[in-house]
């Protein structure tokens, strides 16, 4: 597979994160090559144009348009930091992107925006909301995806809190959507984050447009609480890959004597968690917060217990990769005697690959759809 894109504005070396051997999947796709493409032979924006993208997966665009000194907007800690080493494998100063978190926006109005259709309608929605002030009538504001990723939902979405749009004919299974800003619109205020009161109890748990299960507490995510142990000698535990927070939050209730690290790449899953765990203990119960790529920043031999329900995506593509690169760095960061709880879809087979890892692993709990496996770190 070639890590090479050629498009008008010039060839780049890029690469996905996290990285592994034979990768067999590129950095970019053809909604890219088409967006690209579009913008060099038909619309060629002005050298002085302010530029904003967002949802760039790997940094395909901020690279190729980094002449304009693009801001960039993700909500990816896998995606900004892939932008960053693709600009410094093709020798452009970091500066040349601004990098900013789905939470953020910068100042002033844009010429350009350029979005990838995210997986999450939800999070189209909270980031055209954010969006709008920063919007001219002269404003060009262009989503551009694969034909699966574009339902009909994301044309009204567009129309409903821009203005009118028009379509590209395909091409190579991608479509670019022109959106025009309709200044008499009334936008409403951003729905998210939105809340929900957690079953059978009097708390109130909080999530942001892009995280997972927003609305109410998924299947998988109640068995795995059913199940949480309750540990008085454990003095660090992260909640690994921890969405809303929800799982730490019940097992610092468990563990009351344990400072506990929510960790997750998404910017808008710890914002939830951070909220969460204050909203519940505020000061009572020291906590941290980290966005980052797994516990890559985490040290070595530091924490006694690890509770993990990876991910078995990547924005829309499938696989186990993370899941089997966060067993990997949870083995080096368990103390002796440490141990890693994961729940996963049964059809899914985590035991094998912890099986290899640790030694062996065991089954805590299981139903017709959720395995519980712990493994225990030799030290």
């Amino acid at each position: 597979m070639s890590d090479r894109l050629s498009v008008p504005q010039g060839e780049f070396e890029l690469n996905r994160l996290p990285k592994r051997p034979r990768e067999l999947l590129r950095a970019w796709d053809a909604a890219d090559e088409y967006l690209l493409d579009t913008l060099a032979e038909r619309l060629r924006p002005a050298d002085a144009a302010r530029v904003l993208i967002m949802n760039d997966s790997f940094g395909a665009l901020a690279v190729a348009l980094s002449a304009y000194r693009p801001f960039a907007i993700s909500d990816s800690f896998l995606s900004q930091q892939a932008t960053r080493l693709n600009l410094a494998a093709n020798n452009l100063p970091e500066h040349s992107v601004g990098l900013l978190s789905s939470l953020e926006m910068p100042e002033g109005v844009f010429d350009w925006v350029l979005i990838k259709a995210p997986k999450t309608l939800a999070l189209l929605e909270d980031q055209l909301t954010r969006l709008r002030p920063h919007l001219s009538v002269s404003s060009q504001v262009i989503v551009a995806g694969m034909i699966k990723t574009l339902p009909s939902s994301v044309w009204k979405l567009l129309e409903r809190l821009v203005g009118p749009t028009t379509t590209s004919l395909a091409k190579k299974k991608a479509r670019l959507i022109f959106a025009s800003l309709d200044s008499g619109l009334i936008i409403p205020p951003s729905p998210y984050p939105v809340n929900y009161r957690l079953e059978n109890t009097e708390r109130l748990i909080s999530n942001h447009a892009n995280v997972f299960s927003r609305d109410s507490l998924d299947i998988g995510t109640r068995f795995f609480l059913q199940h949480l142990p309750a540990r008085q000698d454990a003095c660090d535990i992260i909640d690994l890959g921890c969405g809303n927070g929800l799982v730490g939050l019940i097992a610092a209730e468990r563990c009351p004597a344990a400072t506990v690290h929510f960790v997750d790449e998404s910017f808008m899953a710890v914002a939830s968690a951070r909220d969460n765990f204050q909203r519940a203990f505020g000061e009572q119960r020291e906590a941290t917060f980290r966005v980052g790529d797994g516990l890559m920043a985490a040290e070595s031999a530091s924490v006694d217990l690890i509770l993990c329900n990876p991910p078995f995506h990547q924005q829309n593509t499938l696989g186990d990769q993370i899941a089997v690169s966060l067993f990997r760095q949870a083995r080096r960061v368990l103390r002796k005697g440490g141990e890693l709880w994961v729940i996963g879809n049964r059809h899914l087979d985590y035991h094998c690959y912890l099986d290899r890892l640790f030694g062996g692993c065991s089954m805590v709990a299981s139903n017709s759809k959720f395995v519980i496996v712990k493994a225990v770190s030799a030290g």
